[in-house]
C-alpha cells in the first residue's frame, strides 16, 4: 500500500469515526445517537445504571457486614430471632420506590418509540434470504409501480478504502435529515429484524404481516445496521445502510431515480 493510499485510508477512517455510527474495535459503549429516540435510550440506560451501582454498593456492604459480624468467631452464640418487621418493610418499599422512579421515563420512551408522527416519507423494507429490498411508497411510477431496489452486501474483495467489512451494501437507503420517516417492515420467507443502533430502531420483519416504526434523524451521516434475527445460514450477511443527507440532496437523488 502506497503512502498516498495510506493517507487516504487514514483520512476516511478519521472522518467515519468522528461520530461512532458503526461498531469499532474494542467498543464498550453505545454508538453515537443520531435520533431523539436513541438519545432517550442512552439517557435511560445511564439513569438505571446509577440505581444499579447504588444497589450494588448497598448489597455489597450488607454482605460484608454479615460476613464480618455474624461468623462463628465474631458471634459464636447465634441469636434465635427469625423475623424483623421493620427490616422487611424497608426492603420491600425501597425496591418498589426504585421501580416507580424508573417506570415514568421508561413508559415515556416506549410511547415515543411507538408513535408515528405524520410521516413525510414512507419506506417499505422487505426481508429476503439473505438481502433487503426497499420501496419508496410515496412516488408512483408508470404501470402503478413504486420506486424500489434491492440492497445486497458488498463482497469483501469489492470493498473500497474506508468501507466496513460485512456492513457495506451496494444500494444504500437515502433519507433526508430532520424529517419524520415511517418504515414498514415485512418478509417474504422467514422472520428477519430491521435494526440500526445509531438511530435506535429495531423491529421484526414477519411474513404476512406489516410492522412499522418511526425515524427522525437529526444529523447527516451514514448509519449501519444488520438483521438482528437469526434467519438462516447467511444471517450475518444482511447489512442495512441508511445515508442521511440534506433535503436538497435527497430531492436531487429522488429526482434522478424517478427520471430513470
Amino acid at each position: 500500500m502506497g503512502i498516498s493510499t495510506s493517507i487516504l485510508y487514514m483520512l476516511k477512517y478519521l472522518i467515519n469515526t468522528i461520530y461512532c455510527d458503526a461498531p469499532i474495535q474494542g467498543q464498550l459503549s453505545f454508538q453515537d445517537p443520531a435520533s431523539p429516540v436513541m438519545e432517550g435510550i442512552i439517557d435511560l440506560h445511564h439513569d438505571i445504571f446509577f440505581f444499579m451501582i447504588v444497589i450494588m454498593i448497598v448489597v455489597s456492604w450488607m454482605f460484608t457486614r454479615i460476613l464480618v459480624s455474624f461468623n462463628s468467631r465474631s458471634n459464636p452464640k447465634a441469636n434465635m430471632f427469625k423475623h424483623n418487621t421493620v427490616l422487611e418493610i424497608v426492603w420491600t418499599i425501597l425496591p418498589a420506590f426504585v421501580l416507580v422512579t424508573i417506570v415514568g421515563p421508561s413508559f415515556t420512551l416506549l410511547y415515543a418509540m411507538d408513535e408515528v408522527i405524520d410521516p413525510a416519507i414512507t419506506i417499505k423494507a422487505i426481508g429476503h434470504q439473505w438481502y433487503w429490498s426497499y420501496e419508496y411508497c410515496d412516488y408512483d411510477l408508470e404501470d402503478n409501480n413504486v420506486l424500489n431496489f434491492d440492497s445486497y452486501i458488498v463482497p469483501e474483495e469489492d470493498l473500497e478504502i474506508g468501507q466496513y467489512r460485512l456492513l457495506e451494501v451496494d444500494n444504500r437507503v437515502i433519507v433526508p435529515v430532520n424529517t419524520h420517516i415511517r418504515v414498514i417492515t415485512t418478509s417474504t420467507d422467514v422472520i428477519h429484524s430491521w435494526a440500526i443502533p445509531s438511530i435506535g430502531v429495531k423491529t421484526d420483519a414477519i411474513p404476512g404481516r406489516l410492522n412499522q416504526l418511526s425515524m427522525y434523524i437529526r444529523r447527516e451521516g451514514t448509519y449501519y445496521g444488520q438483521c438482528s434475527e437469526i434467519c438462516g445460514v447467511n444471517h450475518g450477511f444482511m447489512p442495512i445502510v441508511i445515508q442521511a443527507v440534506s433535503l436538497d440532496s435527497y430531492i436531487d437523488w429522488i429526482s434522478s431515480k424517478l427520471a430513470k
